[in-house]
């Protein structure tokens, strides 16, 4: 128990893939104007890394560890989540149109999104089991989706703000960015 707690804990708040791995950072920065679309953004990311980290580490486990081909898992992970990302896609465009629209170009960009690879090698790299790599992926997502709500609250927030002209546009958008991750560096010590 104290495993999953370290996990999970761990995955969201203290390694948090965009504030402390720096991975994701595309999406974060370009779809973080508006919290309902980073809502959905991040909904959208939990349910790809959720069932990325699942289908890869039994992949990972029951077919390329026995036959000893651990070598290709850059390539069969890339291919699971660009099916994941094709379903959610078709998912979204039928059922969701406005989310489906709002996200535009950024829904396709969960496939070549780091942090889902990133965290799925992670998980095979580990040595997680089939539970904890799915854990450490559903949390991990959850981070990516606290911190993307997060920066989308501050850039509706500001975006009104008599600043000067030298800090608005992406450059507002960067040092909120930096101080989210001092922010979050204060979870260091937490486990």
């Amino acid at each position: 128990m104290k495993t999953v707690l370290v996990v999970t804990l761990g995955a969201a708040i203290v390694n948090n893939v965009v504030l402390s791995q720096f991975l994701g950072l595309c999406p974060f920065l370009g779809v973080s104007k508006k919290i309902k679309t980073a809502a959905g953004m991040g909904g959208a990311v939990i349910f790809v890394m959720t069932l990325a980290s699942l289908v890869c580490s039994i992949i990972d486990k029951f077919i390329l560890k026995p036959a000893n081909l651990e070598y290709l898992n850059t390539i069969v992970f890339i291919l699971v989540i660009a099916a994941l990302v094709q379903f959610v896609e078709m998912f979204l465009k039928k059922n969701v149109k406005s989310l489906y629209n709002a996200l535009g170009v950024y829904l396709p960009l969960i496939t070549t999104n780091c942090a889902v690879l990133g965290i799925a090698i992670k998980n095979a790299q580990t040595g997680y089991n089939i539970l904890l790599s799915t854990l450490n992926g559903t949390f991990t997502a959850a981070g990516f989706a606290i911190a993307i709500i997060i920066m989308a609250g501050i850039r509706e927030k500001i975006e009104y703000n008599d600043y000067p002209e030298s800090f608005k546009g992406q450059a507002s958008v960067l040092i909120a960015a930096g101080l989210m991750a001092i922010a979050f560096f204060g979870f260091s010590g937490l486990i």
